[in-house]
């Protein structure tokens, strides 16, 4: 049956504001918690994690396992793919969801993600946070501000844009009519594809088109199955009805082949790979004329993000905003530094404060809380990384001044490693590596300019980029040369944690569409807005005024 429409005119939401962090330090109450909920998953694992269609628990039995990287022996969770059978019953029954929670009032709709917001705040905090912790390798920090903070700022933010989104209207309306703009979900389903390194981008790639009165087929990434989940049993809790999102981990071919070739396919909401990204980019393309609409595409992807320092720049922040932009949660961030640029003036000085830093980073196990960083995610991504770490100890061009070692006995360990390079287009200064590497170019201090044009146009990707200076004129300098360099630009900051309500984040060139997530542009993709025209006075003649004696 239909959902009839609310009587409630206007309502004005709750205030929004940040989710106050929490610091977990020793002896806090907090810090208490937090271990309980490891300890406790701990003696819960290896959990069997079904696939969730229509409401209801799917196991195909066949299986795959997430383990933790840090102690890849022991397994989070067995999660049951799901097959092409099985992924077109989703569809199909999202489609079956769709008019009922098209036509549930915003009201509604919003109190669903402010409660699954409140739930994350207080009832699942460290549930959620043991998930990313144990499942994705983070420290109980990173943890803090992905699952916890993070999430519930994109469900609480998202009704606070889509609330200002519905009340852009027309500002005209001739004699005798009124205008007025719906904003529609679209016609057909969202596909959300989530990435492995923030359990909150997976909770808004479903939650941003859900909020807008779409349906949604998530397909979350392996190495966060189990975190995913959780947020959908949250939403579901706090109210969701059955089939608005439909669970299906699975194979990417199987999966995105029954997704794309669907006639009601509406759009794509991904954060993941380039390469991935532009495959079903060209996908969509060739099945376009099978689609009932054009699709969206939205899309965030890597980055070659890059630090530029002027010479007047403060070299201990440089060294404490490229040390924390580098290796926080391991270099796993499309934010992460990965490229720097130095000036020889400050380069000794900056090169010591690095050094001495590094001695302070300590790498091992997320369930130790004095360690600053944890394993990357898995073996393939660990031998991605030790592939670079390898050649440039072999590049004449290249040299490894901190870290260059790993280990795989236990978990997927890589210690930071920082690489000075005299060839500013190196492999590391130019391709995406998506870990705990940075490569530094030092350039002559009077060349600021020519370097800065080398940053602007040496790479594919433009996500984010910080920029040190304390000089305002070669900060404007700077800043406008870096124009099109990066989507989220950072002066005397690093290039890492863009805050829902604060910094928009997304990026162009081959980092994206730059739609923007944390605002209510990229909401603004997943409506089609109607235009609407009433008149109160007939029309008594089809003549014009001109056409009269």
């Amino acid at each position: 049956m239909s959902v009839p429409t609310a009587n409630l005119a206007t309502f004005k939401i709750p205030a929004v504001t940040n989710e106050p962090m929490k610091t977990y330090s020793s002896g806090s109450a907090e810090r208490a918690g937090l271990e309980a909920a490891l300890k406790e998953l701990r003696g819960q694992v290896p959990l069997d994690i079904p696939c969730i269609v229509n409401g209801e628990e799917v196991r195909t039995g066949i299986i795959e396992k997430q383990v933790m990287p840090h102690e890849h022996k022991t397994i989070v969770c067995n999660y049951h793919n799901a097959d092409e059978v099985l992924v077109t019953k989703a569809i199909d029954g999202a489609l079956a969801a769709k008019q009922d929670w098209e036509n549930t009032p915003f009201n509604d709709r919003a109190a669903i993600f402010l409660k699954a917001a409140d739930l994350i705040s207080t009832k699942y905090r460290y549930k959620i946070m043991a998930a990313t912790m144990l499942g994705q390798g983070k420290n109980a920090w990173q943890a803090e501000i992905d699952s916890a903070a993070e999430t519930c700022d994109f469900l609480r933010f998202g009704v606070k844009y889509a609330e200002e989104l519905y009340t852009v209207q027309p500002p005209q309306n001739s004699n005798g009519t009124w205008n007025r703009t719906e904003y529609r979900p679209l016609e057909g389903f969202v596909f959300a594809v989530s990435p492995f390194n923030f359990t909150a981008i997976g909770a808004n790639l479903v939650g941003a088109p859900v909020l807008m009165g779409n349906v949604c087929v998530w397909k979350p990434a392996p190495a966060a199955t189990y975190a995913s989940y959780i947020v959908y049993q949250i939403m579901r809790e706090a109210g969701l009805p059955a089939g608005v999102i439909q669970f299906i981990p699975g194979p990417a071919p199987e999966v995105v082949g029954q997704v794309l070739k669907h006639p009601d396919f509406a759009a794509l909401h991904f954060t993941g790979s380039t390469h991935v990204f532009r495959k079903l980019w060209k996908d969509i393309g060739n099945n376009i004329e099978n689609y009932k609409s054009y699709p969206r595409i939205v899309g965030e992807t890597g980055g070659k993000n890059f630090h530029m320092v002027h010479k007047t720049g403060n070299v201990k922040s440089v060294v404490h905003n490229t040390i924390r932009s580098a290796f926080e949660y391991q270099g796993q961030k499309c934010s992460a530094c990965s490229r720097a640029y130095f000036p020889d003036n400050l380069w000794p000085e900056i090169k010591a404060g690095l050094i001495e830093a590094h001695k302070r980073l300590q790498v091992g196990s997320v369930e130790d809380f004095k360690n600053f960083m944890g394993p990357v995610i898995n073996q393939q991504s660990f031998d991605k990384i030790k592939g670079y770490i390898d050649w440039a100890k072999s590049d004449a061009e290249s040299e490894i001044i901190a870290g260059g070692s790993y280990d795989d006995s236990v978990g997927y360990f890589v210690q930071p490693t920082i690489i000075v390079t005299t060839n500013p287009k190196s492999r590391t200064m130019m391709e995406e590596i998506f870990g705990p590497i940075v490569t530094i170019y030092v350039y002559k201090a009077d060349e600021y300019e020519s370097t800065l044009d080398l940053v602007a146009n040496s790479s594919a990707y433009a996500l984010t980029g910080a920029l040190f200076s304390q000089d305002r004129y070669a900060t404007i300098l700077g800043a406008n040369k870096l124009r099109h360099a990066a989507g989220n630009f950072y002066i005397n900051d690093k290039c890492t944690g863009a805050v829902v309500g604060q910094q928009p984040f997304g990026g162009g060139r081959a980092s994206g569409t730059n739609d923007k997530a944390g605002s209510a542009s990229i909401l603004s993709r997943f409506v089609s807005p109607r235009s609407i025209k009433e008149s109160f006075v007939d029309l008594d003649d089809f003549v014009y005024p001109s056409n009269l004696a």
